[in-house]
């Protein structure tokens, strides 16, 4: 587990008429000193107008492969549900030529009715999304490994959920990064029931990057910045933020870069 704290701004391809406004909030956001940029897998507004703009994941991930110069880049996270797995395995090990080496790959079950509904998906169950998820990654890690060219690193496989049974137990299986949505308490239970998954199939928890959203709340900066010394203690070391359309305010996401600085010294 890495032990640099870094920071992650989701920007929601939400609420954004003119794509300009999200390829300006790119840049905004590598030049205030973030780690990472990601986006989201959805193709309706999850918030605000349900009907309001947006735009599709993976097409911009290779437009920001290129505009971008230093962050890495990926998804929060991909909806595993939407395209055949060796396919995205092709599209990952393509923008991560783009980009350099950049990208990270976030994987999760898919949870949205409506985006299934309105693009044929069939929506199933939960648990069926996440046993599908299961039967994708091997799938993909095959498909990566024989790929020409190949990524130009192991791509970090983010996945993102808290489910005990199936999805930290994906986690412990696949991933190099874990991502939650936890308070302290929480993220303590959900690691401990990592931690016996990881003993289940033989690895060393510490090999997972533990990621946790963070939110800026009623404009309380220091309740918040307390909150992410509270992850970083336990072992958190990748902490982002969400902006949406059509302003993309990024002060959460300065604060965040300026706490992370003020720890390094």
């Amino acid at each position: 587990m890495t032990s640099r704290i870094r920071i992650g701004v989701q920007l929601q391809p939400q609420h954004a008429p003119d794509y300009q406004l999200i390829r300006d909030a790119v840049v905004r956001a590598e030049d205030s000193g973030v780690d990472i940029i990601f986006n989201w897998d959805h193709f309706f507004p999850l918030t605000g107008d349900p009907d309001g703009a947006h735009f599709e994941c993976w097409t911009m991930l290779g437009a920001w492969a290129e505009q971008t110069s230093r962050v890495e880049i990926g998804a929060l996270v991909t909806c595993n549900s939407y395209r055949n797995p060796e396919l995205l395995a092709d599209m990952a090990r393509t923008v991560d030529h783009i980009s350099g080496g950049r990208l990270i790959l976030g994987l999760g079950g898919g949870w949205f009715q409506r985006d299934y509904t309105e693009y044929g998906y069939e929506f199933g169950t939960k648990g069926t999304r996440l046993d599908d998820l299961g039967a994708s990654l091997p799938r993909i890690t095959d498909r990566l490994s024989k790929l020409n060219p190949p990524p130009l690193r192991d791509l970090p496989i983010m996945i993102g959920g808290s489910g005990e049974k199936k999805t930290l137990r994906h986690v412990a299986a696949h991933a190099d990064i874990w991502h939650g949505f936890l308070d302290v308490e929480g993220y303590r239970h959900k690691s401990a029931v990592l931690a016996q998954h990881c003993a289940d199939v033989g690895r060393d928890p510490a090999e997972i990057e533990r990621s946790m959203a963070i939110k800026f709340e009623d404009d309380d900066v220091a309740a918040t910045l307390r909150f992410a010394d509270d992850m970083a203690a336990e072992g958190v070391s990748l902490l982002t933020v969400s902006s949406s359309g059509p302003d993309y305010d990024l002060t959460g996401l300065t604060e965040l870069v300026r706490w992370r600085d003020a720890r390094e010294g």
